[in-house]
């Protein structure tokens, strides 16, 4: 019986750590897309940024503006 009882709890560890690295793994890759996504949004923002500044300068709203 104690044979089957640590078979049991070496089985469960087992299976409890193949779960918990499929999460870690499942989570790593999330974040890494969330990174990615927010890199994408940070490039299109700042493109934005120039494309409104652009059109002002054009309308005569602004003076252009010198990169430092």
């Amino acid at each position: 019986m104690a044979e089957s009882n640590s078979k049991a709890a070496t089985d469960l560890a087992e299976l409890m750590e193949t779960t918990m690295q499929n999460l870690q793994s499942k989570f790593q890759a999330m974040s890494d897309q969330i990174v990615s996504r927010m890199d994408e949004m940070g490039t299109r923002i700042d493109g934005l940024e120039k494309n409104v500044a652009d059109i002002m300068t054009e309308a005569g709203m602004e003076e252009p503006q010198t990169s430092k």
